[in-house]
């Protein structure tokens, strides 16, 4: 199990991961050997949940690119598959932990994409300001052209929320909740942006 915090993958989702650490490069060279299979969870710090400083929501993916670079860190991408409410862990390997996974929660992630249509010009609207004022309009065109379920998955990985409102993200129940969610998130911090301008 790959544990980071901030770094969410959802079904569907491309993740480039860097990896260095020992326990991380035992974990791929485990799970490439293994049926590539990998799940990500993120750390949390409040007591509570099923296993011990982790969220209590991950997503298994499968390595679907691997590179070793000369100085022996590995440049991975795992595509995510389904998510998982964690049961229980087993026991750890070469540093790393496992954990006991229960699909059935997200059983529909196994067997169809989530096709549910979101309302994507609010949340293309604050995007749209988010970017500019961040000096990345460039990147909105290629994103405006992606279907609803790209859209919200692209998004839900790589903008810089925090590592609960990625959490919230992941655990959201379709694309409609996430894309809701994330409008009002990017709201929020232009809002708070335009604040802490005023006041200074």
């Amino acid at each position: 199990m790959f544990a980071v915090p901030g770094t969410i993958l959802l079904p569907g989702g491309a993740l480039p991961l860097i990896v260095f650490e020992p326990r991380y490069l035992a974990l791929i060279d485990d799970c490439l050997g293994e049926g590539r299979m990998l799940a990500l969870v993120q750390p949390r710090t409040e007591p509570g949940g099923p296993v011990s400083g982790l969220h209590g929501v991950g997503c298994v993916g499968r390595v679907t690119t691997f590179v070793e670079t000369g100085d022996g860190r590995y440049l991975v991408t795992v595509t995510g598959m389904a998510r998982f409410r964690l049961c229980g862990e087993s026991e750890g390997h070469a540093g790393y932990r496992r954990v006991i996974a229960d699909y059935s929660p997200f059983a529909t992630d196994l067997t169809a994409r989530d096709e549910t249509p979101i309302d994507r010009q609010p949340l293309l609207a604050v995007l749209r300001r988010y970017m500019t004022g961040h000096g990345m309009g460039a990147d909105l065109a290629e994103l405006e052209k992606a279907d609803d379920t790209e859209l919200t998955v692209r998004l839900a990985m790589a903008c810089p929320f925090t590592p609960d409102e990625k959490q919230a993200l992941l655990e959201a129940a379709d694309n409609a909740e996430r894309c809701r969610l994330m409008t009002a998130l990017i709201q929020k911090e232009l809002l708070t942006e335009c604040v802490s301008t005023s006041i200074h």
